[in-house]
């Protein structure tokens, strides 16, 4: 799961077009592995610039709104062909959150009736 860094990513690099803030590292990982038409050239072997990548990655999908897989693996594939692991990675490292092929962003939609029936404290 290693890229080649992009050939522009020498200093002042900017990040892809629609990334707002994000901190120093982010933006240099970004530049790295980001190429024209915001497509992701490779995804990062290292944990840490992997996680730059999800976090970029999420920004594509809307606080509150929930997707049905099909849309999700649209929306990741305009980014990179490899939608299927870039949609796990998201659902491991917890910036995604899925239940029976629905997906949203974590922590933007309240966590009603997903709970275990078998939760703390509900008999």
């Amino acid at each position: 799961m290693s890229a080649t860094p992009h050939p522009d990513a020498a200093g002042g690099a900017r990040p892809p077009h629609g990334v707002g803030r994000v901190s120093d590292y982010d933006a240099r990982v970004l530049s790295n592995f980001v190429g024209p038409g915001d497509r992701l050239l490779g995804i990062p072997a290292q944990r840490k610039k992997r996680i730059a990548i999800l976090r970029w990655l999420a920004e594509d999908f809307q606080p509150g709104r929930r997707y049905p897989e099909a849309e999700v693996n649209r929306i990741i594939g305009r980014r990179h062909p490899d939608f299927a692991t870039l949609r796990r990675l998201l659902v491991d490292e917890e910036l995604m959150q899925r239940r029976r092929a629905i997906y949203w962003r974590t922590g933007s939609v309240p966590n009603v009736g997903h709970d275990p029936a078998a939760w703390p404290g509900q008999q």
